[in-house]
């Protein structure tokens, strides 16, 4: 991993568990596979415990690890660094990304609900007046508060399944379009199935969780923009490319519609770009994931997984080959 992360994602209590779990080769971190240290551990490997910043995990890689067995990701996607080659090998993987999803889902929440409450840009009008709003304040923000709200699930990946737990706490309908959940899992997860069209038409909040995948870039695209009903809040926590940023501008330039975004596309967008200084529009750099505290809750997960494959077991957060097409 990158160097400078070993203290952030193995706190010291998480640090010991892994000390005890495990034969270290080297206590320090490996940040290139090319150093003579780095290819003496590779030789007589068992396990590679990553994080981010890992290079590349090839086929030459593999070569010189003959003994590798598994790779535990103490991060999101394996997809940055990772070959199939791996899985062909019969290398059994695992990731942190549920432990990831936590903060990202928490996040999403709190979007909902101070977006719903309309708060950024009545925030706003109260820091630039210095006075209390109006009744005409209100009227102009189409509907205001969580009660009855309907919100749309774009992905039930592992993060939207998280935000789907935590909308529970609202007075509120949960939509879901994701084409690899059916009906009868729909019904498990609490959440009425429907086509993507249908959702973004009839949701007072379309909220983003699908992987950047060819088949989801634009997903919401011009065309699924329009369909928005006035007021609507888009939330996006995902990936940049899988919203026409563009498109989804001129709606909120108009003050059409809301929103909160984590990552654009561009990522970060251009220093003139009008949706720095919107007060409908609230933007973050890319911190919905992991982040200080919450960064150990990785290392943890993944501490958990090692022993797990110490004591002969299969992994509670495998990543499988045949997912790959279609995970984060």
């Amino acid at each position: 991993m990158s160097p400078g992360l070993l203290d952030e994602v193995f706190p010291p209590p998480v640090r010991a568990r892994l000390e005890e779990t495990a034969d270290l080769l080297d206590p320090s971190v490996i940040s290139e596979f090319d150093s003579p240290d780095a290819a003496a551990a590779l030789s007589v490997a068992e396990v590679l415990l990553t994080g981010w910043g890992c290079p590349p995990v090839d086929c030459a890689l593999l070569e010189r690890a003959p003994g590798l067995r598994a790779v535990i990701h103490a991060a999101g996607t394996v997809k940055t660094f990772l070959s199939p080659a791996a899985f062909d090998r019969g290398i059994v993987v695992s990731s942190a990304a549920s432990a990831n999803a936590v903060p990202v889902a928490e996040f999403t929440l709190a979007a909902v609900i101070m977006g719903a409450k309309r708060v950024f840009p009545l925030a706003g009008l109260y820091r630039a007046r210095r006075t209390h709003r109006t009744g005409a304040d209100l009227d102009r923000q189409h509907w205001i508060g969580t009660n009855g709200l309907t919100v749309g699930i774009v992905g039930a990946s592992r993060i939207g399944r998280r935000v789907i737990e935590l909308l529970r706490v609202l007075d509120a309908q949960v939509l879901l379009y994701d084409p690899y959940v059916g009906a009868a899992e729909a019904e498990l997860l609490g959440v009425t199935p429907v086509d993507l069209d249908t959702l973004v038409a009839t949701s007072d909040v379309v909220s983003v969780h699908a992987p950047d995948t060819p088949e989801t870039r634009g997903i919401i695209d011009a065309r699924r923009i329009g369909l928005m009903r006035p007021g609507t809040l888009v939330i996006n926590t995902a990936r940049g490319p899988l919203v026409d940023t563009e498109a989804l501008t001129g709606h909120l330039v108009s003050g059409r519609l809301d929103a909160v975004l984590d990552v654009t596309s561009p990522e970060p967008l251009p220093a003139g770009h009008p949706l720095w200084d919107l007060p409908n529009v609230f933007l973050t750099p890319h911190l919905a994931g992991a982040q200080g505290n919450e960064v150990g809750r990785l290392g943890a997960l993944a501490v958990d997984e090692l022993a797990r494959y110490a004591q002969g077991e299969p992994f509670g957060h495998p990543v499988h080959r045949a997912e790959l097409g279609r995970i984060a």
